[in-house]
């Protein structure tokens, strides 16, 4: 299963063979929002849809008014509260949404530009659309990987990059990874769970969300073979150190945003050790290296330890710095 915004743009090409569909884009929020800028939904004249604009505080209002054919116009901004349209329910903390609204019509030129845009999402490829509102896109072109949407509006001209959705690789199964995997499945995640060990898959695997990818295989030689884009975290959390020191020497060979291995203090400096002596990394590579691993959170069970994991994860993905930032043990 991939990232909600990739099945919102599957099912637009899907819908868009036969019927005209609205493809609604989060511009900008001021104040709270349960969806960020970038999140999208599409509609159907018959109300079917697929996303999420508000998590439910605007979306029957809005659906609504796209049945009675209000936003007829190829691009126009809608925009709710303060002076837009009302909410269904009141946004968090009096919030607004400004939210970008493109009718496309069932013709070749919509599914080759739904088709960029989900090829986008899908690889390590951001994408910038240009807008003249009320016109269509007017310009679709590939661009720089970022981790976050941007977008710029002035005036009648909207720019709006689009980016693949974060992924996370984890190598190998344990108790921590199980609930790694499962959060990062819940945060929009992209989850990746590489296990060669038989045991493991057989003890371990039916706990995992059905929509996250197993892949078996030694978690070292996927990474070697299918590398991975500069919105990946990469993940060795087994304290086996035939699996977690091969996962880091391939893992500070690729452009992934975060890598951490899972160990205590003392355990993850001889493993820096190891690294520094058998496979002859270098500091940088090694700096590079989470180790041990999560915020310190005064985390003790697999699902605590696995929380603090995903939060530095987040952290650093957001961009997001603190005055200092210690481990647990």
């Amino acid at each position: 299963m991939h990232n909600l915004d990739v099945q919102v743009i599957t099912t637009a090409m899907e819908w868009a063979e036969k019927y005209p569909v609205w493809l609604c884009t989060v511009l900008s929020t001021y104040g709270s929002s349960p969806r960020p800028p970038g999140a999208m939904m599409v509609i159907k004249n018959d109300s079917r849809y697929c996303g999420s604009l508000s998590g439910g505080c605007v979306e029957e209002s809005f659906i609504a008014r796209i049945t009675d054919d209000i936003f007829s116009a190829p691009s126009q901004i809608v925009r709710y509260g303060d002076g837009g349209y009302e909410p269904d329910r009141a946004l968090p903390c009096g919030g607004v949404l400004d939210i970008l609204v493109e009718k496309l019509l069932p013709v070749s030129q919509t599914i080759r530009y739904l088709q960029q845009i989900h090829m986008a999402l899908i690889s390590a490829n951001s994408i910038e659309k240009k807008i003249t509102l009320p016109e269509p896109c007017s310009s679709l072109k590939y661009c720089t990987y970022t981790s976050r949407t941007n977008t710029y509006v002035n005036g009648q001209e909207v720019v709006l990059t689009l980016s693949a959705p974060p992924r996370i690789i984890i190598a190998g199964l344990s108790s921590v990874a199980l609930f790694c995997a499962n959060f990062a499945l819940a945060l929009g995640f992209e989850t990746i769970v590489c296990e060669h060990r038989e045991d493991a898959i057989l003890n371990m695997a039916e706990d995992l969300n059905e929509h996250i990818i197993l892949i078996k295989q030694f978690p070292a030689a996927y990474l070697e073979k299918e590398g991975c884009h500069p919105g990946t975290a990469i993940l060795s959390l087994t304290h086996d150190p035939r699996i977690d020191d091969l996962t880091m020497m391939e893992a500070v060979n690729l452009p992934a945003f975060y890598i951490g291995a899972m160990g205590s203090a003392k355990n993850s400096l001889r493993r820096k050790e190891r690294l520094a002596n058998i496979a002859e990394l270098l500091p940088s590579q090694l700096n590079r290296i989470h180790a041990p691993v999560g915020m310190d959170i005064g985390s003790k069970t697999p699902s605590e330890i696995a929380l603090s994991i995903m939060a530095d994860i987040v952290r650093h993905k957001n961009g997001t710095k603190i005055d200092e930032t210690t481990f647990k043990e």
